[in-house]
C-alpha cells in the first residue's frame, strides 16, 4: 500500500508534541504494510498532558454549557463535510470495508448530535422546599478525565466518551489503541478547527505503561475503558483502588437463540451479518447460535449466505497476523474436538494483498458447551452452532456464559420472545435483530463480565458518570415563617 501518514505524536494543548520516546510501527491490516509509526509515551508525557488539561479546566468548566455545545455543532458539521476522508482513514488503519468504516463515522456523528442535546438534559432542578427556602441541584463536571479506546472502532469509541464528557465541562486525556492511533489524532485536529480551546482535549499515545499511568495519576478523576474482559478487570480494580470513578467495558460471547419457526431469510441474513460484520471484531458480534429443535433448514440457508462473503471485498481484514492465527487456532481445536466446519474461512488470501490479515466466514456446527470455542471470545468472523432440545435448555446455555453483553432470539412467537427477553442474562436484548445496539439517547452497556462499573458508557446514563451533583439551599427572607425544614 502506497498510502502513508506522518508519524503520530501526542497532541497536547492544541499542538503535536514530539519527544524522544520509542516508536511502534503502525501497519494496515489490508496488506500488512507500514503506514505510520506512533510514539510510546512515558509517565512524564502523561504528566504534561494532565497539567495542560488542568490549566484548561477552569475556563472551560465555567463556560456556559450553551456555549460549550456550539463547538460540537460545528464539529458535527466538519465530520459530515469530511466523511469520505474519515471513512478512508478507518478503512486503512483498521481493515474494515469502506461501507463499515463509513457506518462507524456516521455513528460518531450521531453520538456528537446527542451531545449537542445536553443543555436540555442537564438543566438542573429547583424546588421551594419550605416557605422562602429553595433547594437547587446542578450537575457539575469532575475535572480531568481519561478515555482508553480499543482497536476495533478507532473513530466511534472515542466518540462514545469525548463529546458527552467535554460538553458537560470536563477536560479529557484520550488514549487510543497504539495499533490504530490515526483517527484520534484527526479527531483532535478537527475539534480544534471547530473552536475547542487548547488543553480541553489531549491525546496521549502508548501501550500498557500509559494505561497503568492513567489509572494511577492523582490528577485524573474518572477513567473509561473499552477492551478485553481480562484488561477491563485490571483497569477497573486499579483505577477504583486509586479512588477514581471507572466504567470498563470488556468482551462478550453473544448468543443468538434460533427457534424452528423463525423467518428463514431474515434469520439467516441477520445471523451471518452479525457474526461477520467488522470481521467479527466487535463486542456485539454473534459468537454462538443456539439452535433450538429442528433448525437445519435455517442453518442451510446461513451456509448459502455466508458463501457470498468474500474477504477483501465485502468482508474486511482482522487486525493482525496474531489475531488471524488465534482465530484459526480456535477453528482447528473445535474441529479436532468433533465439531463440523460447514463453511471454512481458514487460509483466506486476497489477490494483490497477499500479506493482509484475512479470515473468511466460518460456520461450525455441533459445537458443545464444554468446548473452548463455545466459552471464549474468538473476535473473528466465526459462529459456533450449539444444539438445544428446547427453549429452557437454550436459555440455560446462554445464562451459563460469564459474559453478558448481548443476546437475541429469532422467532415469530411473541410468547417465546418474551421468555428470552425476561430470562436472558445480558444487558442488551434483540428480537429478530442480530446486533441489538441501542440508538441514542438509549445507553450502551452489558452485564456480568462484559462491564465493570455502575453506569453505561453512552446515552443518558453516561451523564451520571461524567458529572457530580452540587446541592444548594438558599433563604433570603428572615421574616418568613419557619419550621423544622427552615
Amino acid at each position: 500500500m502506497s498510502t502513508t501518514f506522518p508519524e503520530v505524536q501526542n497532541y497536547v494543548s492544541g499542538a503535536m508534541v514530539s519527544n524522544g520516546q520509542p516508536r511502534l510501527a503502525v501497519t494496515s491490516p489490508l496488506d500488512g504494510s507500514q503506514i505510520s509509526s506512533v510514539v510510546l509515551s512515558s509517565r512524564k508525557d502523561l504528566d504534561v498532558a494532565v497539567a495542560a488539561a488542568e490549566k484548561a479546566f477552569e475556563s472551560w468548566s465555567s463556560t456556559p454549557i450553551k456555549e460549550r455545545v456550539q463547538v460540537f455543532f460545528r464539529y458535527k458539521t466538519l465530520m459530515e463535510q469530511n466523511i469520505d476522508e474519515l471513512t478512508r482513514l478507518v478503512h486503512i488503519e483498521n481493515g474494515k470495508t469502506m461501507s463499515e468504516a463509513r457506518a462507524e463515522v456516521e455513528k460518531s456523528i450521531e453520538l456528537t448530535e446527542f451531545a449537542c442535546s445536553m443543555p436540555q438534559l442537564v438543566s438542573g432542578e429547583l424546588l421551594e422546599v419550605s416557605k422562602g427556602v429553595e433547594c437547587r441541584v446542578e450537575k457539575k463536571p469532575l475535572g480531568v478525565v481519561a478515555s482508553i479506546a480499543p482497536f476495533n472502532f478507532p473513530h466511534m469509541v472515542p466518540h462514545w466518551t469525548a463529546p458527552n464528557a467535554l460538553v458537560l465541562g470536563n477536560c479529557m486525556i484520550m488514549k487510543p489503541s497504539e495499533i490504530v492511533p490515526l483517527s484520534s489524532i484527526r479527531m483532535a485536529e478537527m475539534l480544534k478547527e471547530a473552536g475547542l480551546p487548547d488543553g480541553v482535549f489531549n491525546v496521549v499515545n502508548g501501550d500498557k505503561e500509559i494505561v497503568e499511568a492513567i489509572c494511577d495519576h492523582p490528577g485524573i478523576k474518572a477513567v473509561s475503558f473499552v477492551g478485553s474482559t481480562t484488561v477491563a478487570k485490571i483497569v477497573y480494580i486499579r483505577a477504583s483502588s486509586n479512588l477514581k470513578r471507572c466504567v470498563a467495558l470488556g468482551g462478550a460471547k453473544n448468543h443468538l437463540i434460533v427457534l424452528p419457526d423463525a423467518h428463514v431469510e431474515m434469520t439467516a441474513t441477520n445471523v451471518v451479518a452479525s457474526m461477520s460484520g467488522c470481521a467479527g471484531q466487535r463486542c456485539m458480534a454473534a459468537a454462538a447460535m443456539v439452535g433450538v429443535g429442528k433448525v437445519d433448514h435455517i442453518v442451510a440457508r446461513m451456509v448459502e449466505v455466508a458463501k457470498t462473503l468474500i474477504p477483501g471485498d465485502n468482508l474486511g481484514a482482522v487486525i493482525s497476523e496474531a489475531a488471524r492465527a488465534r482465530i484459526e487456532g480456535y477453528i482447528n481445536e473445535a474441529e479436532a474436538a468433533g465439531a463440523k466446519v460447514l463453511v471454512d474461512g481458514r487460509g483466506a488470501k486476497v489477490p494483490g494483498q497477499e500479506n493482509g490479515y484475512y479470515v473468511g466466514p466460518t460456520i461450525i456446527d455441533y459445537v458443545t458447551p464444554d468446548m473452548r470455542i463455545a466459552k471464549e471470545e474468538v473476535f473473528g468472523p466465526v459462529i459456533s452452532i450449539i444444539r438445544a432440545k428446547d427453549l429452557d435448555e437454550g436459555i440455560a446455555i446462554e445464562n451459563s456464559s460469564n459474559y453478558g453483553n448481548a443476546a437475541a432470539v429469532f422467532t415469530q412467537s411473541g410468547g417465546m420472545a418474551r421468555e428470552v427477553m425476561e430470562r436472558a442474562s445480558a444487558g442488551m436484548i434483540g428480537v429478530n435483530i442480530g446486533v441489538p445496539v441501542p440508538r441514542e439517547p438509549f445507553s450502551f452497556g452489558g452485564w456480568n463480565e462484559s462491564k465493570f462499573g455502575v453506569t453505561d458508557i453512552t446515552g443518558k446514563s453516561s451523564i451520571e458518570f461524567w458529572t457530580q451533583l452540587k446541592k444548594t439551599t438558599t433563604k433570603w427572607n428572615p421574616e418568613a415563617k419557619t419550621n423544622w425544614m427552615s
